[in-house]
């Protein structure tokens, strides 16, 4: 695995939203698999609205523990990828999938638990007949996704950070981690510091 991806492992995608400012992430792209996490390194891949020959391609180039991250423009009305390509996928080592658009064959992402994270489902198929672009920048629902990036998902979701703060988020995150366990920790004996709410409220009336 790419050496930064391995600073995130076990952090929930909350937490590392948080440690960007919370504006970091995608919002409607829904979990089609279990409850596998998505760890790795984005491979980007740009397409033509419900067209999938660059798919097909990047997944002869992608390699091992990289997840593709296709911007397909948000469209729903066919599907990008679907069990074939999951497979393929899985035999060569993929880490998962981030669509923006749609799949099908979703029982078989549920089914193999294999990340993967769409904007839609439709069992309408793909045409193949291009123009797309491979390892290059896209914008997955407003967020722009460079070759290389770390990707984390989980059942909130999907973030991106970009590979010159990573250390700095991982770090951050870490920290977030640790609070929010004491704070866990305090409300399990049956303590809560809610001083912070009459603060929030008065700096209301300023």
């Amino acid at each position: 695995m790419d050496a930064l991806a391995p600073l995130f492992e076990g952090v929930p995608t909350s937490i590392i939203s948080d440690s960007m400012r919370r504006i970091a992430g995608t919002r409607t792209l829904v979990p089609r698999h279990k409850r596998a996490p998505l760890l790795g390194v984005a491979y980007t891949v740009k397409v033509r609205s419900g067209d999938n020959l660059h798919i097909h391609d990047a997944l002869r180039k992608a390699q091992p523990g990289q997840v593709l991250v296709i911007d397909g423009e948000g469209h729903t009305e066919r599907a990008l990828l679907g069990e074939i390509m999951m497979s393929v996928a899985q035999m060569r080592g993929l880490a998962g999938f981030v669509v923006y658009g749609a799949i099908r064959d979703a029982d078989a992402f549920v089914t193999h638990d294999f990340p993967c994270y769409s904007k839609g489902v439709t069992h309408q198929g793909p045409l193949k007949n291009g123009p797309g672009e491979t390892d290059i920048a896209v914008a997955i629902e407003g967020c722009v996704v460079q070759p290389g990036d770390i990707v984390v998902g989980d059942g909130d979701g999907v973030v991106f950070i970009a590979r010159d703060q990573a250390q700095a988020v991982a770090a951050a995150s870490r920290r977030k981690m640790q609070a929010e366990a004491q704070v866990l920790d305090g409300i399990s004996r049956g303590e809560y510091d809610e001083a912070w709410i009459e603060e929030a409220l008065a700096a209301q009336l300023v």
